[in-house]
């Protein structure tokens, strides 16, 4: 089935391609944006790959409902118990727009609240990460096929390696960053942030401003299944199917970054 999905995330990466390289060049159609209820702009692409994901998906797996961003109404089946399909089918519209090929398309499968299994394609990028835990996670660019495994021995050099959002940094987010003492920012956009740190591109990403169910649980499964953790302040993995869709504040590292940050003193 895994197979299949990935599949399904590779079309509709091709999907946004194409807009995304009409929209390059200035066609006017493919330029169309609209904004949401909570001012998030939505573009073409969004609603493309959305629908050749929920459609084919729905094919593939007719037993498992899926929840996409960009459907209101399949928020019905976001549950904490049992299994959902869980999709962003553009993370990253804000990159889009900006036309950095930063943005990805992620497909969680949610099984009583957890991440079991997910894949993010960067369709500009040509990478595609997949994974979960006991599962394993790999990173596929091209016809090169790679194991991914979090970082064993962070601060390389005596520096911890820092994934910064590329839009959403705010004073918090910074404060913590200040903790650290001196680091090196690694920017990437949606969440190949999360996916950085599955690569041992970063050893810590860590996340104090609003982000979505769906924005996370794909890379959260990736993340996890290179042996990683993605948790709140509090020391707890992210759920999934909560009344409330918005995660809370996360950070991403491997287990030896939270050990060495938790005896650090503030």
């Amino acid at each position: 089935m895994y197979k299949e999905v990935i599949s399904i995330a590779v079309k509709a990466g091709q999907e946004i391609l194409e807009i995304y390289n009409a929209y390059a060049n200035g066609s006017a159609e493919a330029a169309a944006i609209q904004t949401k209820g909570d001012l998030s702009p939505l573009t073409k692409a969004d609603l493309a790959s959305h629908h050749l994901i929920s459609e084919q998906l729905a094919v593939l797996t007719p037993d498992i409902p899926v929840v996409s961003e960009e459907d209101t109404a399949s928020d019905i089946y976001r549950k904490p118990i049992g299994r959902f399909w869980l999709v962003d089918p553009l993370d990253g519209t804000k990159e889009f727009i900006a036309c950095n090929g930063e943005f990805t398309v992620n497909i969680a499968l949610i099984e009583d609240a957890k991440p079991i299994w997910g894949v993010v394609y960067a369709p500009v990028l040509d990478r595609l990460y997949c994974g979960g835990r006991g599962l394993g996670a790999t990173l596929q660019v091209g016809a090169d096929l790679k194991k991914l495994e979090v970082s064993p021995s962070p601060q390389l050099g005596g520096f911890w390696r820092v994934v910064a959002s590329k839009s959403h940094m705010n004073p918090e987010t910074q404060a913590f960053i200040d903790r650290l003492g001196e680091v090196d920012l690694v920017q990437a956009g949606s969440s190949l942030k999360l996916c950085r740190i599955a690569e041992d591109a970063a050893d810590i990403y860590p996340r104090l401003g609003p982000t979505c169910e769906w924005d996370t649980a794909a890379a959260q499964a990736v993340v996890e299944g290179a042996g990683g953790v993605v948790h709140d302040l509090q020391g707890q993995p992210l759920q999934y199917g909560k009344p409330d869709v918005l995660n809370p504040s996360f950070i991403v590292a491997a287990r030896i970054c939270l050990v060495e940050l938790d005896n650090r003193d503030d």
